[in-house]
């Protein structure tokens, strides 16, 4: 059975320091973790891969999912991420794969993941992407990053990701991309490239305060929220005080990393940030339980003044003006 990384084991697994139990957010979506422990498993620093946050903006109904760029790592890493065409029974594509030395990243049901048990693990059903690094058809064996961490993924729990492998159709082809490793050495990423990247980011970012604008709605939002069933609540907040919240934090780490320092200029202004968030999620819990709302106006203020900030210092440093 072919691994790409064949010294991981799901049972000693160490996961990196971007998702160790003291962050804010040990978590941000699917995506962006799975590249961090990808990275992570090629020996390389995944938090270059994160000045793109800076363009995270509220698109009305959610913050921007913030998803690492695939030029940006190819530029940092020398992998080359495309999507894979499935035509085929998803498994034999994987496998064909592996077998060339490649990663699959490949979207799922979360219901049949055993690493999102108490979440959604034979309960709900969502979408979430794996990578998966080992692959045992005929022993229906899978080991895979997913979240912060490697796990394994057998028996019914391999059927059901790989949509009833075996002679029944699938009933949809899910979304795959195919990781294609630098065939030579690489170098660790340099952070003045990193820098130029952050440069460049910043004269995309959104135009005006996005923190500024979502807080402009959350109460009309939660009272929404509020009127739904239990569960939506979740949801919501995933998309969008996590969302944000857990972006800023990567941001910081992304900063501190470009310096090598642990208070680079702008770190404290996206801490700040990450933690409104988590306060505000809270808060957020609270007022949808009671049905009263006079308490989210202005909660997150200390964020929005915070990005404020944190644009300043930025363009100061690295924007177009420094």
């Amino acid at each position: 059975m072919r691994a790409l990384f064949p010294d991981l084991d799901p049972a000693q697994y160490q996961r990196h320091v971007l998702h160790g139990p003291d962050r804010i957010w040990p978590e941000s979506n699917c995506y962006s973790d799975l590249w961090i422990e990808v990275l992570q498993a090629m020996g390389r620093a995944p938090e270059a891969a994160f000045g793109f946050t800076i363009t995270q903006d509220f698109e009305g109904d959610q913050f921007t999912f913030a998803k690492p760029l695939l030029e940006d790592l190819e530029v940092l890493y020398g992998v080359v991420a495309q999507e894979l065409a499935i035509y085929d029974d998803v498994a034999t594509h994987v496998e064909m794969q592996l077998s060339m030395g490649r990663l699959s990243f490949v979207e799922v049901d979360s219901f049949f993941l055993p690493d999102t048990r108490g979440l959604s693990y034979q309960t709900n059903h969502g979408k979430t992407s794996i990578a998966i690094n080992r692959l045992d058809r005929s022993g229906r064996r899978a080991e895979y990053f997913h979240g912060p961490g490697y796990h394994v993924l057998e028996g019914d729990d391999f059927e059901g990701v790989f949509n009833g492998y075996g002679d029944d159709a699938p009933p949809f082809l899910p979304y795959v991309e195919f990781v294609k490793f630098p065939t030579i050495a690489q170098p660790a990423p340099d952070p003045g490239l990193a820098a130029e990247l952050l440069a460049r980011h910043l004269r995309r970012r959104p135009i005006g305060n996005p923190i500024g604008r979502f807080q402009g709605l959350l109460p009309m939002q939660a009272e929404m929220v509020a009127n739904r069933e239990p569960g939506f609540f979740h949801l919501f907040a995933f998309n969008t005080l996590r969302q944000f919240g857990a972006n800023f934090e990567l941001l910081s780490s992304h900063l501190n990393w470009l310096t090598g320092r642990d208070d680079t200029p702008g770190f404290e202004s996206c801490m700040v940030i990450a933690r409104t968030a988590k306060a505000a999620q809270f808060q957020l819990a609270r007022a949808c339980a009671r049905k009263r709302f006079d308490s989210l106006p202005g909660v997150l203020q200390p964020a929005v003044d915070a990005y404020d900030e944190l644009v300043e210092t930025l363009e100061s440093r690295w924007g177009a003006g420094r």
